[in-house]
Order: structure tokens, then C-alpha cells, then sequence
């Protein structure tokens, strides 16, 4: 071996070493600074290529530059809000820039919801709006591929947190606009914007005077007011006479009624209001005590609707032309005004009697209606059946009774509720997505050329004769005129019936011939491998699923010997087995017609999975693993619920709609067994 170092002076040319050159490291403080001034220069330029030019010059690699180029923009909007207190157009072009980025592929798609957050974090309601409005106006740009999967959960993120700071008594619309907004951003069919398990709104709490003592209607008697109604008395208060003053909800006292039949006293106030509770939770109605109160309120309260009907008087055509003419809108209220002072009012005003009257269907079409999640124990008898069918028409007829308009609104309320029913079912389907695939183009196929038959140049008749071109392949070929006939003729048929060949082993299974089990023909190699092939093509039990465990082949011969027994006709005897006497014996399969076989092959019932749910409880996770559940699915069902048997519930139920038809009690309890819950296995195949 030379020196190395000898080696310039035994080549004829100088050998020249060059050192490989490592690549700069990526300088952050240096490209901050140089991404915030070419992002300054940009905004009052109000065009991306300054920053564009200063991205392609800066050294280090794409992820590191994006990732710097994001910090500038959040150091850039953090001095205009604290340093410069910039207006909104000034942040709305700073988020403008980085929608232009991301376009480019210089920053990440995640940036300008950043940015969007941060703005909405730190300015007032008013300018939120304004900035919102922003949002609404590019809900395409937010939809398109580059920002949708990246900024989903960052916008529902920020509407959520708007959502939190806003009142929905006093900022109704701006909290309406989130929620359209969001409506229109993600699909139907995303589960987030679901209420998949219908639950109601419990914390939606109606507060009234529930102390007769206090009450102001029981010292003074108050009649239905019929000349004013509620609406008529906020839009133009000059008419009343005592000039009366509207303050957190309340009427004057200073009222002079009109007396009309019916009387409002404290009852009716307390329980007219008192309905408002199981329109709020209307599995209320199923409890037999909860029931007959709310049956007794509501016979009470459409009396009075029925009683006192408002006429055209009320709503005449001077007031709708002056809410025309001056532009006016209905008014519409967040939550009730539960004021005994309006009570007179609100019976009076059109507007109110439609709200609760629509509060009733909507409850007799939940109660009525299939809920995939509805308790089973949620069951209407005839006679709560028969009653909601008559008071539906009742309200239906009160409803087009009310002016103005009534027929029309009514038959609106009909369809609504009509086409509500769809997406009931759609739910209970669970929530199947409407994009429809579309099928594959498929080109036309050309008709193949059809090959002449040959009888078409052999001839035809009875004494054609086809030449092979040898004498013995010619006589063999012509044995017989029509090969297919041949091939189906009884001397063809080589495959013995399953009576023939498993004849010795059914008489070898018998107890009372002895036959021990070393000369029984079931553990012959050639006769198991012969016996395979035979029950593969003639008996229907080689491919029947079962959860029995066999450890060799000949374990398994003499089972399905078994079986055979049973099923085809003995030799001379019936043979009898060990099985048998055990059926026989069994009271229980006495009276069922069905064989366990065929009991383990019909699908889970309802019953059989509330079962299931309610033992598995904290365990539930234990089984989804062995029924072959996503972890997102698992994710997805933590968060629906916190009750652990409604967890397990739900993931049965889950497993039920992936597998459809082969949902069967086989393959649960299979899965129950391998996940270590024998016990309701056992209790799974008794239900």
C-alpha cells in the first residue's frame, strides 16, 4: 500500500484535494426581520411581491422560511394593534397578504386563521362585526382545497369564541350570522353540527312567579286586554292614554281593562308558564304523574285560546299598511316575558299564540316520532295517542283561525314539519352523506366478431362426421354427436354421495359398535383429505361459521359425522349419540322449533344491545377493540356522551350499522368471547 503523502510525487500531475463546502445554517433572527420589513413594505404597497422576492433570496429551506415567514406576520399584526392601534381595513390587508401567501406556497395555509383569531381575540364587539362580515364574504375562499382541511377547525374554534362573549338576548342577529355562517361552511352531513342523540336544551330554563303570595294578579282581577296587542303597544305607545313606560319587561300599573268572559287569574299565569318545563324536556310527558299534569294545563290553556279568538279588528289592515309603509319588522324576543303585568298582552298579540301553539306539534312529532336514540321505555299508550291526534287538529284549526293570514301559516307549519320527518330518518339512518358518487365512465364495448359454428362447413344431419386428422382422435371425437350431452351423461359422474362415503364412518360413530379410535377411518390421512373435498362440494355445514375449536383434522370428521347422522338416512338403525340424548333432554330446545345454528345466525335485536350495554359499562372500550373499531370512532364516542353505559350503547350500535346484514348474534358473541366476556356471551345466546 503507497503513502498518500508520496503520491504527488510518483503521479505525473499535481492531484489537487477539494473540500466539500457544508450548506449555511438557516439564520432565524436575520429572516424574521427581513420577512417583517418586506411584509411592512408589502402592506402599504398593498401587493405580495415584495415578499415573494424576499422569500426566493432568503437562504435555508422551505420549512424553515415558512415557519419564520408565519411569526412575521403575527409580530407584524401584533405591533399594528398595541403600537400603531391600526383600523380594521389595515388588519383585513394584513390578512389579505397572507391569503396571497399561502396561494403562493411561501406560508402555511393555517396562518391566515391564525391571524383571524388573534384580531377577534383582542378588538371590541363593534369591530368584531366588521371583521366577521369579512369572514362571511369569502365563506369560497374558505371552501376551496388549499384551506379547508387546514382551517376547519380553527374557524369553528373562533365562532364558538364569539359565540361565548355575545349575548343572544341582546346580540341575536350577530349570533344568527355565526351560526349561518357555519351552516354554510361545513357539509350536512358534518357530525360536529349534529345532534345526533336528539338531546334537548335543559338549561333553557323559563323563570315566572311561582309564589301566589307575591303575586299581583290575586289581590286585583285582570281581564284579557282585546283592543291592543303586545306588538301594537311597543311600535306606537303615543295611543294609550296614561302614557305608559316600558322598563326591564314591565307594564304599567295604570291599566284600565276591558272585561271580557275569561278571567286571568294566578292559576292560569302559573300554568300557562309552567308548560314552557316540558316543552323544555319533553321526556317528561312519559312519566304517568308528569303526564296527567301536563294534560290538565293544556286542556286549560287551549280552552282559552279557543274561548277568545282574535279577529281581523286586532290586526287590521291600517296596522299592516302602516308597518309597510314605514318599513317595519315583526318584533321577535330571545326569551319569554314572563310578567304578570303581560300576561293580558301576550294572549292578545297573534305573534305569541303562534309560538306556543308550534311549541305543541313540535313536541307531539318528537313523541310521535322514531328516534333511533329514544329510551325504550318512551312508549305512548292508545289513549295519550288518540288525544295528541285530536289536539293536533285542534291547533291546526286554532292556527288558521289566527289573524293575519291564518290558513296560509298553518299549511307552512304542516310542511315544515312534513319535511322534518326526512331528516329524522336520515338521523336514524346514521346520517349517510348526500354526495352521490358519480359511476364510471364506462366506453361501449364493440360486439366481438362472432366465430362461425362448425356446422356451418362440416355439414349438418345425423351421419356427419368430423375429421381430426388421425384416425383414433376421429373415432373418439365422433363416440357422440353432442359433446356437452356427453360430458353430463351418469357414466361421467365419478363423485361418490356423502351417504356412500361416509357410510363406514357413521356406523364406526356409533357407541354401541365399539370401534376404537385408532381403527376408525376418520383418522386414515388419505380418507380426511378425500372426505374434505366431498363435504366442500356436496354438504352445506364445510362452510357454515361456527365458534367451535378443533385441534386436528380427524376431531373435526367426527363432529361433522355427527352432524351427518342426523341428517341423512341410517343404513339400518337410527344411530344414537351422546348429543342426542343430551337435546332430548333439554326442556328449552323442546320448545323452540329452531336449532341453535340457527338461532346464532339472526341478526342483534334492540333488546339484546341494551342488554349488552348496560353489563358492559366502564369495560366498553375492552370490546371495541375486538369488534374492529377506529380509534377516531372511539374519540368520536367518548365525546357524544360521558354516561358509560350510553358509551357502550352507542359503540354497539355503531358496530351495528357498519356491519349491517352481518350483524348477527354469532359474530357478537364471537367478539364478546375473544374479549374475555364469556359470562355475556353465555347471557347473549339466552335473550
Amino acid at each position: 500500500m503507497c503513502n498518500p503523502l508520496r503520491l504527488t510525487y510518483r503521479c505525473s500531475r499535481p492531484v489537487h484535494f477539494t473540500r466539500k463546502m457544508s450548506p449555511s445554517l438557516f439564520n432565524f433572527s436575520d429572516a424574521k426581520e427581513r420577512f417583517t420589513n418586506a411584509t411592512r413594505i408589502a402592506l402599504d404597497n398593498k401587493t405580495s411581491k415584495t415578499l415573494i422576492n424576499a422569500f426566493n433570496q432568503t437562504p435555508g429551506t422551505e420549512t424553515e422560511k415558512k415557519t419564520t415567514l408565519d411569526q412575521a406576520f403575527r409580530s407584524v399584526l401584533e405591533e399594528e394593534i398595541i403600537q400603531r392601534k391600526a383600523s380594521c381595513e389595515d388588519f383585513l390587508g394584513l390578512i389579505y397578504l397572507s391569503i396571497d401567501g399561502v396561494t403562493e406556497g411561501i406560508c402555511s395555509a393555517t396562518t391566515p386563521f391564525l391571524l383571524l383569531g388573534d384580531v377577534l381575540d383582542c378588538l371590541p364587539l363593534d369591530q368584531c362585526d366588521k371583521i366577521f362580515s369579512f369572514v362571511e364574504e369569502n365563506v369560497s375562499t374558505w371552501k376551496s382545497n388549499s384551506f379547508y382541511s387546514a382551517g376547519k377547525n380553527y374557524l369553528l374554534r373562533m365562532c364558538n369564541d364569539l359565540l361565548r362573549r355575545l349575548s343572544k338576548s341582546q346580540n341575536t342577529v350577530f349570533c344568527g350570522r355565526i351560526q349561518l355562517f357555519l351552516a354554510r361552511l361545513f357539509p350536512l352531513s358534518e357530525k360536529s353540527g349534529l345532534n345526533l342523540q336528539s338531546q334537548f336544551n335543559l338549561e333553557n330554563i323559563t323563570v315566572f312567579n311561582k309564589n301566589e303570595q307575591e303575586s299581583t294578579l290575586g289581590q286585583k282581577e285582570s281581564f284579557i286586554k282585546g283592543s291592543h296587542s303586545l306588538s301594537s303597544c311597543l311600535q306606537h305607545p303615543e295611543e294609550r292614554d296614561d302614557g305608559m313606560e316600558v322598563e326591564e319587561g314591565e307594564m304599567g300599573d295604570e291599566e284600565a281593562p276591558t272585561t271580557f268572559s275569561i278571567p286571568i287569574d294566578y292559576n292560569l299565569y302559573r300554568k300557562f308558564w309552567t308548560l314552557q318545563d316540558y316543552f323544555r324536556n319533553p321526556l317528561q310527558c312519559y312519566e304517568k304523574y308528569s303526564w296527567l299534569t301536563f294534560l290538565k294545563y293544556s286542556d286549560e290553556t287551549l280552552s282559552v285560546f279557543k274561548s277568545y279568538k282574535l279577529d281581523d279588528m286586532q290586526v287590521s289592515k291600517k296596522k299592516l299598511e302602516e308597518l309597510k309603509t314605514t318599513g317595519g319588522e315583526n318584533v321577535y324576543f330571545a326569551k319569554f316575558l314572563t310578567s304578570e303585568k303581560l300576561m293580558d298582552l301576550q294572549l292578545s298579540d297573534s305573534n305569541f299564540r303562534r309560538h306556543i301553539l308550534l311549541q305543541y306539534l313540535i313536541l307531539f312529532q318528537y313523541m310521535k316520532g322514531q328516534v333511533k336514540f329514544k329510551s325504550s321505555s318512551c312508549v305512548l299508550t292508545d289513549e295519550q295517542s288518540l288525544w295528541m291526534e285530536d289536539t293536533t287538529k285542534l291547533i291546526y284549526q286554532l292556527l288558521k283561525e289566527i289573524p293575519p293570514d291564518g290558513d296560509k301559516f298553518a299549511s307552512v307549519v304542516e310542511h315544515i314539519l312534513n319535511t322534518e320527518e326526512n331528516w329524522n330518518t336520515w338521523k336514524n339512518e346514521g346520517c349517510p352523506s348526500f354526495v352521490k358518487e358519480r359511476p364510471a365512465e364506462t366506453k361501449p364495448i364493440r360486439p366481438a366478431r362472432k366465430r362461425p359454428a362448425p356446422e356451418d362447413f362440416l355439414g349438418k344431419g345425423p351421419d356427419r362426421k368430423i375429421f381430426m386428422g388421425n384416425d383414433e382422435l376421429t373415432r373418439l371425437w365422433n363416440l357422440n354427436l353432442d359433446n356437452m350431452e356427453a360430458c353430463k351423461s351418469e357414466r361421467r359422474e365419478f363423485m361418490p354421495s356423502l351417504e356412500e362415503f361416509f357410510e363406514d364412518a357413521i356406523e364406526q360413530a356409533d357407541p354401541v359398535n365399539m370401534v376404537e379410535d385408532e381403527y376408525k377411518a376418520v383418522n386414515n390421512s388419505n380418507y380426511g383429505w378425500r372426505a374434505l373435498r366431498l363435504l366442500a362440494r356436496r354438504s352445506p355445514h364445510f362452510f357454515q361459521p361456527t365458534n367451535q375449536q378443533f385441534k386436528s383434522l380427524p376431531e373435526y370428521l367426527e363432529n361433522m359425522v355427527i352432524k351427518l347422522a342426523k341428517e341423512l338416512p341410517p343404513p339400518s338403525e337410527e344411530i344414537k349419540t351422546g348429543e342426542e340424548d343430551d337435546d332430548n333432554d333439554d326442556p328449552l330446545l323442546k320448545e323452540s322449533n329452531e336449532s341453535p345454528e340457527e338461532q346464532q345466525q339472526k341478526p342483534v335485536t334492540g333488546q339484546q344491545l341494551d342488554a349488552i350495554a348496560s353489563k358492559l359499562g366502564e369495560e366498553w372500550k375492552s370490546l371495541a377493540h375486538h369488534l374492529e373499531m377506529k380509534e377516531t370512532d372511539i374519540h368520536e364516542i367518548e365525546s357524544d356522551s360521558e354516561d358509560v353505559k350510553m358509551r357502550a350503547k352507542l359503540l354497539l350500535v355503531a358496530w351495528q350499522d357498519r356491519e349491517g346484514s352481518h350483524a348477527i348474534v354469532e359474530n357478537l358473541v364471537s367478539a364478546l368471547n375473544s374479549a374475555g366476556f364469556s359470562d355475556l356471551a353465555d347471557s347473549l345466546s339466552e335473550l
